[in-house]
């Protein structure tokens, strides 16, 4: 039986390297994409000819393209697509926030997650098959101080996937979107505060949050569900977050 392909994006770390790890344990090929070259490799080393490191930055579209053109014939036929590579920068107001940020976030989250798409899924339309699952987040359902352009490109993630369904209709291939809410074990808040270690720990002080093998776990339950079944969204909090009241400022 041919092993089916999975293309992980993000998977030197944190819920990509999960999902990649978790794949492989369940009979995957995976090509595991990011831009740590040195990470790919140890993984690669790990599963000897189950994982085609493919140093990838997404934000980079004739890369991409490039990249994926080239994929050896044995490796091009991908059943999965998780597009995870993604990142928040910052946490200043809108009106203090920095413009380079803002771009980098809707390169990587945004264009970067519709360029890898665009570059996989005809192929699985031409196949009658495939499985694409996008990492969003709650911060695109909910918005909070200082989420402004990362909330709106994972808002971009949910609403991309919904109408990727819908021009889908008819054919085999289907598509999810999972939206975690308070996540630890990664390197997200480290590169949120730009390398500030003790401000991102500060983040997770007090809470058990959601790790990246539960992330993990839910790409792998999508991964065995029968062709007929689509999930559209997945939407994950840990137990000791929930949504709050609305905001209200009161003049004095």
């Amino acid at each position: 039986m041919t092993q089916p392909i999975a293309l992980v994006t993000g998977a030197s770390s944190g819920f990509g390297l999960a999902t990649a790890q978790r794949l492989l344990a369940r009979g995957y090929r995976v090509i595991a994409a990011a831009r740590r070259q040195d990470k790919l490799a140890a993984l690669a080393d790990q599963h000897p000819g189950q994982v085609l490191a493919l140093p990838l930055d997404v934000s980079d579209r004739q890369a991409i393209r490039a990249a994926l053109t080239a994929l050896p014939g044995d490796w091009a036929a991908i059943d999965l697509l998780v597009n995870n590579a993604g990142l928040a920068l910052g946490l200043a107001p809108a009106q203090g926030a920095s413009l380079d940020d803002w771009q980098t976030m809707i390169d990587t989250n945004c264009l970067g997650l519709a360029a890898v798409t665009h570059a996989v899924l005809p192929g699985m339309v031409a196949r009658n098959r495939g499985l694409i699952i996008n990492i969003g987040s709650i911060a695109g359902d909910y918005a909070y101080p200082g989420g402004n352009v990362y909330g709106a490109t994972k808002a971009f993630v949910h609403q991309f996937s919904l109408n990727l369904k819908a021009d889908l209709l008819g054919t085999g291939v289907r598509v999810s979107s999972i939206e975690p809410g308070l996540a630890g074990g990664s390197e997200f808040s480290n590169v949120r505060f730009k390398g500030d270690d003790a401000k991102a720990a500060s983040v997770y002080q007090g809470t058990q949050p959601l790790l990246p093998d539960d992330i993990a776990a839910t790409v792998e339950w999508l991964a065995s569900l029968p062709p007929h079944v689509n999930i559209n969204v997945i939407e994950m909090m840990p137990t000791c977050q929930a949504p709050g009241p609305l905001a209200i400022h009161r003049q004095a």
